[in-house]
């Protein structure tokens, strides 16, 4: 991964930033943490891999899932979160942490039923290698799953309030819900897309601006005194709700391409 993936996700502060931006101010109230549960098909002996794991936040509350599995393992290729994965999880037993990088799984082939790979493939700087991986621990019969943004999203609107030209820095469109099932199509025979209808009605602009001083990239944004990207927002602001739509989705891969 490169420098900046790695100061970003070193430990779990930008991050849960982020998350709780979502979880505050989301309109679509299933969550997507949730919806995305909602479409595992994770069965009794059952073994299961997620890569970039994270802090592992949506599996609180999952013992039951996690139960059922003869082999779980949650794995990230940054220690602080595996920690922070620890510490979210630890009441919950039969979990294996592993530091991995998904270019190079420390696995042998046909281990996994399950492998889960969600918001982190546009970070791969290898991909095609990356998704070989997957595939090669997968079971022939396996299932993928890996959620995904779009390229239509809430950081694209934004830039057009500030009214300044798109921060092709930020744009990392390597695996999006445009051109994720063709990458994926190459590793597996069947390849579904599913959206997830949502969008944002931030109420305190305070929190929106933590969450763009939390980003990576957008500089030409951040760079800009607080006080200013405050007015910006609260300008465009309705009935005291700033609305900003939301691109997210998953894609299901299985069966062995030929």
């Amino acid at each position: 991964m490169n420098d900046t993936v790695k100061e970003q996700y070193g430990t779990s502060e930008k991050l849960s930033i982020r998350i709780a931006l979502h979880s505050r101010y989301s309109v679509n109230k299933q969550g997507f943490g949730n919806w995305i549960f909602s479409n595992y098909d994770i069965r009794e002996g059952m073994s299961v891999l997620e890569l970039g794991c994270g802090t592992a936040e949506m599996w609180r509350g999952k013992t039951d899932i996690i139960g059922r599995c003869s082999e779980f393992v949650l794995s990230d290729f940054s220690e602080g979160m595996l920690d922070t994965a620890r510490a979210n999880l630890s009441d919950c037993p039969g979990i294996s942490y592993r530091c991995i990088d998904i270019q190079n799984i420390p696995f042998p082939d046909r281990t996994f039923d399950v492998v889960i790979a969600n918001m982190m493939l546009y970070h791969v700087p290898d991909l095609d290698r990356g998704l070989s991986e997957v595939r090669r621990v997968l079971k022939d019969d396996g299932t993928f799953y890996c959620a995904t943004y779009g390229e239509n999203g809430m950081m694209e609107y934004t830039e057009r309030l500030f009214d300044i030209a798109p921060d092709n820095s930020a744009r990392n469109y390597t695996f999006t819900l445009q051109n994720g099932r063709e990458k994926l199509e190459s590793r597996f025979s069947k390849v579904q897309t599913l959206r997830y209808e949502d969008a944002l009605e931030v109420t305190d602009v305070e929190d929106m601006i933590d969450y763009i001083y939390s980003l990576p990239s957008h500089t030409a944004i951040r760079d800009l005194p607080r006080e200013e990207i405050r007015s910006v927002l609260e300008r465009n602001m309705q009935g005291g709700v700033l609305r900003l739509p939301k691109e997210y989705g998953m894609f299901i891969a299985s069966g062995v391409q030929s």
